[in-house]
């Protein structure tokens, strides 16, 4: 009896130490839960624009995928993680947001984590310069609210513009966080995978929250299109921080030149670093931010700058094909209302573009819905009159009375909706239903306008994107009105944290030393 009972309770004794082990098996091998959410847009709070919750584009679900290549369905990121994409929006820069559409958009992403959680950790892919009618630091506000109820516990990747704002509250909430190190950003989805490749590094391996995150603010307060990264001093710049990620006890670290054209507290430059080494990490944020201040008299514009009048002068007088200039204080891409027509006003004046051999010209573009109605109705072929730009902003110029034959007409655009191309003499005005930036040759083409055909081609843009500034035979940016205007001191900033460089030139060398910012929920 003795040794039925012994072999029984041997048996019991086998069966649960492999009940044991099967179960800490199974939990080595189960895979981390990682949700994804973000708002992403840049807004102007100098524009008079408001932007809508149609203006997010807003992903639900498995349809959030789609934009990221590094996420597809046989994709090693994918099979890393059990996914629970929640809501992503991304809207084209604009005007400050509504609160309602903020709200319900914030709304909606809540309720949507709540349904699958807890996670383990998030995948917040923000872009940093999103303004909300009477609200500062939207994205500190999303974030802190998340946590409130999804807890500390889990991990929070974030991903930035570097053009974007990172508040305390942006920077606590944060386990990691990171943004691009190039402008034009030619390495957002790159940065993307970076960020959460390093939540899930954290994951796999256990470690989980870095130990230390170093927080530095900057008070230099530039357009974008002074610090690009295509030249000096930003390219060398920004080329120092890969290698400071390499430092033993260092995970990531970052330069935020920070969003100009909004005028909150929380616009300025920052610096950031994070990791399992104090000394690293500190050392690694104050080399960038003194880096970053020592190098601000510097920064100059991309391209040379200059008056309307003195870009039409050259681009008239140069002989290559196509010569661009940049309406950059309507740049729709940084938040400009995308319907000043002061630009197209001072173009139609010039006699040269009336003349019978004269030079040509593509305008890129005016939202004119009125245009749009008439020129479709008319048809290809048809001269019509209509109205075009100054609806949303005409602080500094008029609707336009366009007269001219219709060229093109296209349907279903994501931005445009419809657009139409006007011609007037030499110049092709392409007129859309809705602001949309131009930046691909296809924008062009498809609309039958070949832009390296044209003597000149005028974009509301800054700094030109790849493709255009491939395509370039020379290049201007002109100065021009507009609430991206890159003339800072005719914005007239009233609620940023001062001195701020280059608005107080001669403002006293700052405190840059780290902060070491606590833990969420410490």
């Amino acid at each position: 009896m003795k040794r039925i009972l012994a072999i029984l309770f041997c048996a019991a004794l086998f069966f649960t130490i492999g009940c044991k082990n099967k179960k800490e098996k199974t939990n080595e091998n189960k895979l981390p839960r990682i949700a994804i959410a973000g708002l992403a847009i840049e807004s102007s709070t100098f524009s008079p624009a408001q932007s809508t919750i149609d203006a997010f584009h807003a992903r639900r679900g498995e349809e959030i995928f789609s934009y990221y290549p590094f996420m597809a369905d046989d994709s090693p990121t994918r099979a890393r993680a059990e996914w629970f994409p929640a809501l992503r929006g991304h809207a084209l820069p604009g005007g400050i947001v509504t609160r309602e559409a903020y709200e319900t958009l914030v709304t909606e992403i809540l309720d949507r984590l709540k349904k699958d959680a807890p996670y383990d950790g998030l995948f917040f892919d923000i872009h940093g310069a999103m303004s909300v009618v009477d609200l500062d630091d939207p994205e500190g506000d999303l974030i802190a609210r998340i946590r409130k109820v999804l807890g500390n516990d889990m991990l929070i990747s974030t991903s930035m513009d570097l053009h974007g704002n990172v508040t305390e509250r942006l920077a606590k909430h944060s386990d990691l966080i990171t943004c691009y190190r190039l402008a034009p950003h030619e390495d957002a989805l790159e940065s993307k995978q970076r960020a959460l490749e390093n939540l899930l590094d954290r994951l796999e391996s256990g470690k989980g929250k870095p130990k230390y995150k170093a927080w530095i603010p900057v008070p230099i307060l530039l357009p974008g299109e002074k610090t690009s990264t295509r030249i000096e001093p930003g390219k060398s710049l920004y080329a120092k921080v890969d290698p400071l990620t390499k430092s033993e006890g260092v995970i990531d670290a970052a330069i935020w030149v920070g969003y100009a054209w909004a005028d909150e507290p929380r616009n300025r430059g920052v610096v950031m670093a994070y990791g399992d080494d104090k000394n690293a990490v500190t050392k690694a944020a104050e080399e960038l931010a003194n880096a970053f201040w020592d190098v601000r008299e510097a920064f100059e514009f991309v391209a040379p700058v200059a008056s309307l009048e003195e870009c039409l002068d050259k681009a008239i007088a140069f002989e290559g094909k196509p010569f661009i200039i940049s309406d950059m204080g309507d740049n729709p891409t940084a938040g400009g209302a995308g319907d000043v027509s002061w630009t197209l006003t001072e173009i139609l004046k010039r006699k040269e573009f009336a003349k019978k051999n004269g030079p040509t010209l593509i305008y890129a573009s005016i939202p004119g819905p009125d245009m749009i109605e008439k020129a479709v109705a008319a048809g290809i072929g048809k001269k019509v009159t209509g109205m075009v730009g100054a609806i949303v902003d005409s602080r500094y110029a008029p609707p336009i009375e366009l007269t001219g034959m219709v060229e093109a007409i296209k349907h279903g655009d994501r931005h445009a909706e419809t657009e139409v191309v006007i011609r007037v003499g030499n110049i092709d005005v392409i007129v859309t239903k809705k602001r949309k930036p131009y930046h691909h040759e296809t924008d062009f083409t498809q609309l039958g306008l070949y832009p390296r055909e044209s003597d000149v081609v005028v974009v509301k843009i800054g700094y030109l994107v790849p493709e255009l500034y491939n395509m370039r035979a020379d290049w201007l940016m002109a100065q021009t009105p507009g609430g991206v205007d890159q003339d800072l001191n005719r914005l007239g900033h009233k609620r940023i944290v001062r001195p701020m460089f280059p608005l107080d030139k001669d403002m006293a060398t700052p405190d840059l030393s780290a902060r070491l910012i606590p833990l969420a929920g410490n």
